[in-house]
């Protein structure tokens, strides 16, 4: 694989700026040895762009990228997913051979390099499934989101690191679709605007997670399933147990509402313990930045919601 290969990721609003700052920490804790593009969107200040880049960071401006108007729309409990379309523009970053798109809202917990090296045609994507349990019945999730047709249920320990989830033509309907939380791409123009064209010519209506659900219906049949640990949503700790290893955690994506530097410490209920994880990353940031940057510190303060 040529050296041309970087980690991506979006910040489009300043509430997520701890995050990227902390994924990217947490990337060079670890010894990845490709850079961390952020694609950043108008609405991005050069002040976070500068701060950014002082960190070592790779700033790309993109443009936002949504569906026509009446197209599609998102429950009021979803609605941080709105920016979410501009992912897509990943597929941009034609400079590279390959990029392994990641959420802001991720801690790297082990390197994952290999993810790079990966054997992936040129028109297919890597990613891990979905976890289709709904814990929390939330009334507006698809009805066939039920554990038994969640592709993580059958995965035990340890051979879920090494076989992750087969897609047969007999799958559960939720078995066809990914989280897009780790995304590994070779980026292409062409692909891209393939995608695009797709997006604007498509019945996208019924999409609950705007980015993921048109990856994994333009995709169908050609996006090859990753081993959970890639893309570890923090419900898989405890709704499928017999998979979970904290040791083998390559990439903990703290999905849902509240993320960990909105929370206060003793209130995080049974994420607790992993919000641990990302504050004792976030606190390593702090004492590196309170020494060598102190302005970018104060922004970092004030993005962050609940600090400490």
């Amino acid at each position: 694989m040529s050296p041309r290969a970087a980690y991506a990721t979006l910040l489009t609003k300043l509430t997520y700026l701890p995050g990227v700052l902390v994924l990217h920490h947490s990337l060079v804790s670890v010894g990845a040895r490709h850079p961390l593009v952020v694609m950043v969107t108008h609405t991005v200040s050069q002040e976070v762009r500068d701060l950014l880049t002082r960190r070592g960071m790779l700033v790309r401006s993109v443009e936002h990228l949504k569906p026509s108007e009446g197209a599609h729309s998102l429950s009021p409990h979803d609605a941080r997913f709105g920016d979410t379309w501009t992912k897509l523009r990943v597929i941009e970053l034609t400079e590279y051979d390959r990029v392994v798109l990641l959420d802001a809202d991720m801690l790297i917990m082990r390197n994952m390099d290999e993810l790079i090296e990966l054997d992936l045609p040129q028109d297919s994507i890597a990613a891990v499934h979905v976890c289709a349990c709904n814990p929390f019945k939330l009334p507006h999730y698809p009805d066939d989101w039920v554990p038994a047709n969640c592709a993580h249920t059958a995965m035990v320990h340890p051979s879920a690191l090494t076989s992750p989830p087969r897609i047969t033509a007999t799958s559960p309907r939720p078995y066809f679709l990914l989280n897009s939380g780790t995304v590994v791409l070779n980026p292409s123009q062409q692909l891209f605007d393939s995608i695009e064209n797709f997006l604007f010519t498509t019945d996208i209506s019924g999409f609950k997670f705007p980015d993921q659900d048109l990856l994994a219906a333009y995709f169908e049949g050609r996006w090859r399933p990753l081993s959970w640990c890639y893309n570890a949503l923090k419900t898989l700790r405890y709704i499928h147990k017999p998979m979970w290893r904290d040791e083998e955690v390559r990439c903990l994506h703290y999905i849902l509402a509240e993320k960990p530097w909105q929370v206060r410490p003793g209130e995080g209920g049974d994420y607790e313990e992993l919000n641990q994880w990302w504050r004792k990353e976030y606190e390593a940031l702090c004492a590196d930045m309170q020494t060598t940057d102190s302005a970018g510190w104060a922004l970092v303060s004030r993005a962050a919601t609940v600090a400490h």
